[in-house]
């Protein structure tokens, strides 16, 4: 049986279609980045492209660390998008001072556990339209 989606659940991140996109080129890259507000030095997570703190538009990209923590976890076996097998294990990790929320791969859901040590492992899905590979943030058990 054939499904088709409706919508596309994975973001637009070319330079057409957001400000952020250097976000996606870094992932890409393996290396997970975020903004950091130009006036007042606040760095924030998700990437934005105003400071929740003084409102400033002006930011510059930082990276940061490519090992954390698991901070909490589910593991979802059913209701997943098209194109993303069970079980999967979606987890908060602690990743410089920001909590990120991003797919762990490579393990065994039984085996995942708070605290657990992970590493950067950005996860590539469906190309866009253009056929320009996009990432999602993910992380692998150490």
């Amino acid at each position: 049986m054939t499904y088709f989606r409706a919508t596309d659940p994975f973001p637009l991140e070319s330079a057409d279609h957001t400000k952020l996109h250097e976000f996606y080129a870094r992932l890409g890259r393996g290396t997970l980045a975020t903004t950091q507000c130009a006036g007042c030095g606040v760095t924030a997570w998700p990437p934005r492209g105003f400071c929740p703190e003084c409102l400033s538009d002006r930011f510059e990209w930082v990276d940061l660390p490519e090992h954390g923590t698991i901070h909490a976890f589910t593991v979802q076996e059913a209701g997943l998008p098209a194109g993303f097998d069970g079980p999967r294990v979606f987890a908060i990790v602690k990743v410089g001072g920001h909590r990120v929320f991003a797919i762990v791969t490579g393990a065994d859901p039984a085996q995942v556990c708070v605290g657990q040590r992970v590493s950067l492992a950005p996860l590539r899905v469906a190309d866009d339209p253009k056929g320009t590979p996009r990432w999602l943030p993910a992380f692998r058990v150490v």
